[in-house]
């Protein structure tokens, strides 16, 4: 099957949709750049490039194509082909080629073009990656990073085999660290520190999202792969998503204020290892709960933070919890279709205005 690369651009309409403002972590006179989700990521990639000698990128047409999206655009030229290396249309000689690197004191970024692609790279990143750690007591490190784009809502281009939500694949191993950023500043200062780290990191970026802009600072940052973020404060109920899901939460929570509803929305920014102290304090405080994923709601990411919320929070609880999620089928080649897969600010909305009945 032909793989169809996708221009980030032509996805820049859903970032429309979304106020800039709507979500702002950088504090007010802190010199910053406005970025796209895009380019946050290229620049992560070339600050840790040009910080460590050891730090090289691998994957399908990432030279002078820049990847499937783009977002090694421009590296080539500065790095050239020995740190920036065109790979066959393998993943799992990608995903083994960047473990074997790793094993030997390199920090290599390997780029899987989707994440529905690398069932191929299974063994390689799930039983020799995430384990070698392990087995040798620590005499072994893979500081190796799996950037990979999932994520549906592209229309035609995408379907079925291009459009899944997977991070729970990657989460139930032991030895893989799963980061899914929502916001230009945390895809920058998260992949710095994913590089940075002596572990596997499986990286993941919503497809919708690389057209997304927000402030970035320019000093060097990063941020724990280990933490929640409280992207707004509420009282009266909390919502916890990641990625694309962040935003429509956020949107969500700023049309019920409207109506006098308080809405705490939580990033779960690292998927795994999970922030389980952050969610159950925010339940605690608010005694509501809604969870919102993309991925299926079948063994999705949602039935984990509920349990969380359950074992945390459960004699807190003021109404039942609500899952919100992605429908449970594969996703339609129909654009009439698609828009029903996965959830919207209108269903986080309904969502929230249910457990405050």
């Amino acid at each position: 099957m032909a793989r169809k690369d996708i221009d980030a651009t032509s996805l820049g309409a859903v970032a429309a949709t979304m106020p800039p403002d709507l979500i702002v972590q950088v504090p007010d006179g802190t010199p910053a750049q406005d970025l796209s989700y895009q380019e946050a990521v290229r620049e992560a990639l070339r600050e840790e490039m040009l910080r460590d000698e050891s730090v090289f990128l691998l994957g399908e047409d990432i030279g002078v194509h820049g990847g499937a999206f783009g977002v090694t655009r421009t590296l080539f030229d500065q790095f050239g082909p020995e740190r920036v290396r065109n790979t066959p249309i393998s993943e799992n000689t990608i995903a083994g080629a960047a473990a074997g690197a790793a094993l030997v004191g390199m920090r290599p970024v390997a780029e899987l073009m989707f994440v529905d692609f690398s069932g191929l790279a299974m063994d390689q990143i799930c039983n020799q990656a995430a384990k070698l750690r392990l087995m040798t007591g620590g005499q072994c490190k893979v500081p190796m990073v799996v950037r990979m784009p999932q994520g549906g809502g592209a229309g035609k281009s995408t379907a079925a085999q291009h459009s899944q939500s997977l991070e729970v694949w990657y989460a139930q191993i032991p030895g893989l660290k799963v980061v899914h950023p929502s916001t230009p500043y945390d895809a920058k200062g998260l992949l710095k520190a994913a590089i940075r780290d002596d572990n596997p990191v499986i990286f993941l970026e919503h497809k919708f999202l690389y057209s997304f802009r927000g402030l970035v600072p320019e000093e060097d940052y990063v941020l724990p792969l280990s933490e929640c973020d409280v992207k707004r404060e509420g009282t009266d109920v909390t919502v916890v998503a990641s990625g694309y899901m962040v935003w429509h939460a956020m949107m969500a929570a700023r049309i019920l204020a409207d109506e006098g509803i308080s809405v705490e929305v939580i990033d779960v920014r690292t998927i795994s290892p999970l922030d389980e102290d952050t969610i159950g304090e925010s339940v605690r405080k608010t005694g509501r709960a809604v969870v919102v994923a993309e991925a299926c709601r079948s063994y999705g990411p949602t039935g984990e933070w509920a349990m969380v919320v359950v074992e945390q929070a459960f004699d807190y609880l003021q109404a039942p919890l609500v899952r919100v999620t992605g429908r449970y089928s594969s996703v339609p080649f129909a654009n009439s279709i698609e828009n029903g897969q996965w959830p919207d600010t209108n269903d986080v909305v309904n969502a929230i205005r249910s457990v405050m009945a």
